[in-house]
């Protein structure tokens, strides 16, 4: 009877072992909506701050966002650019090579994208691509595969060595997040379209994503460039934290300049309108 006792109060190994990796990994706190606007609303002032400060600089900045389909990377692209000017910085998000393109040096439709002085250009998605989706999908060689991973850390370098400020974002998201995503794509109208036959072929080779992944991680995770992980299960935790490590990588100061007096509007003196039924306005229908 003790023995029976003693084996009753031991209870299932499997529950001590989910315990103990909840404690190695315990969930990660919510934001509420109004702390995540606070927030988001501080940072992308500094945002315009150092967006003035590249362009007083005349600096050169490339930040490449590259990670899981559903991840959060074009979110958080939309809340950097929110409140900058596209003229300093714009996003590329280019689209399958043409013959032509294929035909090329690999780099060579990324190269005209990169950023003159003044300017800051955010990849979605980027030359990392043939490490990921070319690789996974048979969309290039295995000699193809194996000479980027050689050839692409020393173009990285040779950016670097030029001035520019190079940037690498990954975002992870978790299997069962990434497919409440998925779903959420499926049964809503405007976002049925962000749902490609790419992103549904990543689902079913998700273990051969991973180890493209980690084989991309290995021969360009560099000392010049360096991988820097964003966890994308939380999207308004992530989008919060890659733009406060965006400002921290790149050390600004507060040129806003002093307020501004707008001059008196010119008299309409001599000035005739011309009557408004000769325009055609938009119906207003709401």
């Amino acid at each position: 009877m003790a023995n029976s006792k003693k084996k009753q109060h031991r209870g299932n190994p499997k529950d001590g072992a989910k315990r103990r990796a909840a404690d190695q990994n315990p969930p990660k706190k919510t934001i509420s909506n109004k702390d995540y606007e606070q927030a988001l609303s501080r940072l992308q002032v500094e945002l315009v701050k150092l967006q003035e400060w590249i362009k007083h600089k005349q600096l050169k900045v490339v930040v490449i966002f590259e990670g899981r389909d559903a991840a959060g990377k074009g979110g958080s692209i939309k809340r950097i650019t929110e409140c900058l000017s596209p003229r300093v910085a714009r996003v590329v998000a280019l689209p399958a090579p043409t013959e032509r393109e294929a035909s090329q040096w690999y780099f060579q439709r990324y190269v005209q994208h990169l950023p003159a002085a003044g300017e800051m250009v955010l990849f979605d998605r980027s030359w990392y691509n043939r490490a990921g989706v070319e690789k996974v999908m048979g969309f290039c060689s295995d000699e193809e595969h194996a000479e980027f991973l050689r050839s692409c850390p020393e173009f990285e370098r040779m950016l670097v060595r030029s001035g520019i400020i190079l940037i690498k974002y990954w975002f992870s998201v978790c299997n069962e997040e990434q497919e409440r995503r998925f779903q959420k794509r499926i049964h809503h109208p405007t976002k049925r379209w962000k749902l490609s036959p790419m992103d549904l072929q990543s689902r079913s080779r998700w273990v051969e994503y991973s180890i493209a992944k980690d084989e991309m991680f290995a021969h360009t995770d560099i000392k010049q460039a360096p991988w820097y992980v964003v966890d994308g299960d939380n999207k308004k935790r992530a989008r919060l934290n890659v733009i406060s490590h965006l400002l921290s990588l790149t050390p600004y100061q507060d040129l806003t300049p002093e307020p501004i007096e707008l001059p008196p509007r010119q008299e309409e003196i001599g000035y005739v309108r011309p009557p408004l039924s000769d325009q055609t306005f938009v119906p207003e229908i709401y």
